[in-house]
């Protein structure tokens, strides 16, 4: 086949460029530090602000906690549906348009989060969530279709940066209101709230401009004879029963179940962390995020060297041991302590994406010669989801119960060190000692 033409791609690409300030605005800066002050009782001396949602009550942390479990859990059980629409009826381009209208105008709809629409606020993150994920699929699944596969790395790689430029462009615009809102007549809620209509008119307006560039989508031939709400799982169950025959694959596959708990539920409740257990203020956490985002970039690619000269799987222990040392030192950060947090978020940053790509990397070396590489991504992407669901209820369990979340940080040491200990034992297979 041949790479589509330069507009194509370029759409493609551009579609990343939308997306992602939805997961460096929402997920990892602005509103994680809003949403703690919306639900807070203002006094930074309060280690545990309660809250309470029809007749339960909840540590605000840790509902948050539970409020992305319960999206990842819908993501999970949509996965293989949307993988299974993808590849056999062929209308990509409508569920992508879908999927970003919906998520775009849930960000926008957190312009209305406040305290007196707590609920609505909640039930518009997980829609927004739902929707970020679900458009994955099918952003990813047109990769095999507008590129030949000598340039899907290097096109693979230009989405990445568009989405990484795109969503630090944003930010640093919504750091200008969130900053000096004095300069526009505003409070630093309200340029919160502003920064959160930004991102649902950026995602819409770019991610819309994107998908016009993009082609109708392939179905397969014999596809209106197959039941498309069952197939995606019968995949998923083919691909279970294959595991059984391949032990280096079913070892990696859970050593990366466990590893990838830690990493995924750091990512996501990092944020939060900082500004109510650490009382980081929010201009100093935002710009931890952003050092984050600038060292991932030549981590990944250090990494991803390292991988080529001693062995994927000796870099994935090396990082693991990192990720170790990471949530040891953030259990052990003392309140305002603005450097050291810095410190960390360098470390965070450093083996955030490498441990990522090279996981990936490792998956597709691993996985045998087959047509079914859709179906056996599809796995790989419902292991990601679930480790994600059991890494934030856990997280969020042990704070309600400890009345810390360090405590669930120093929790997360566990499952990477039983990712390690996987690891070690897949590695010592003679069979793939190369990888």
């Amino acid at each position: 086949m041949q790479t589509a033409p330069k507009k194509v791609i370029n759409g493609w690409a551009m579609y990343d460029w939308a997306n992602s300030v939805y997961n460096l605005v929402i997920t990892s800066t602005i509103f994680p530090a809003y949403y703690e002050a919306v639900t807070g009782d203002g006094n930074d001396n309060t280690i545990i602000d309660k809250i309470k949602v029809g007749n339960y009550e909840f540590s605000n942390t840790a509902l948050y906690n539970y409020i992305l479990g319960i999206a990842f859990v819908i993501v999970a059980m949509l996965s293989p549906i949307l993988s299974s629409v993808a590849d056999y009826r062929g209308n990509k381009k409508q569920f992508l348009r879908f999927f970003c209208t919906m998520g775009s105008i849930s960000c926008a709809s957190l312009y209305f989060f406040d305290k007196d629409h707590i609920n609505g606020g909640l039930i518009s993150v997980i829609i927004a969530c739902i929707g970020f994920w679900s458009s994955l699929v099918f952003y990813n699944s047109y990769l095999p279709e507008i590129a030949a596969p000598e340039d899907r790395d290097r096109i693979s790689a230009k989405g990445f940066m568009m989405g990484y430029i795109g969503s630090v462009l944003l930010q640093l615009i919504c750091f200008v209101f969130v900053l000096k809102p004095e300069l526009f007549g505003i409070t630093v809620g309200k340029a919160s709230q502003i920064s959160f209509l930004l991102v649902g008119i950026w995602w819409m307006g770019f991610g819309w401009l994107a998908i016009g560039r993009l082609p109708e989508g392939r179905g397969v031939k014999g596809a209106q004879t197959k039941n498309l709400f069952t197939q995606g799982y019968k995949e998923l169950h083919k691909v279970w029963l294959e595991l059984k025959t391949q032990p280096t694959l079913k070892r990696f596959l859970t050593a990366f179940f466990f590893y990838n708990m830690g990493v995924q539920t750091v990512m996501l409740a990092a944020t939060l962390y900082g500004k109510s257990e650490l009382n980081i203020p929010t201009t100093n956490l935002i710009l931890a995020i952003l050092i984050i985002q600038v060292v991932a970039i030549p981590g990944a690619n250090l990494m991803a060297k390292m991988a080529s000269k001693f062995g994927n799987f000796n870099t994935l222990k090396i990082a693991v041991v990192i990720w170790i040392g990471g949530c040891v030192m953030g259990y052990y950060l003392p309140r305002n302590s603005v450097v050291p947090f810095y410190t960390l978020a360098v470390v965070v940053g450093f083996v955030m994406g490498g441990i990522q790509s090279v996981s990936r990397s490792t998956y597709s070396k691993l996985m045998p010669v087959t047509h079914d590489t859709t179906s056996y991504f599809s796995f790989y992407d419902v292991t990601e989801k679930i480790a994600i669901v059991i890494g934030m209820f856990s997280f969020g369990y042990i704070n309600e119960i400890t009345g810390s979340q360090r405590n669930s940080v120093l929790a997360l040491t566990i499952f990477f060190i039983v990712g390690f200990i996987l690891l070690y034992r897949t590695s010592k297979l003679e069979k793939h000692a190369t990888v």
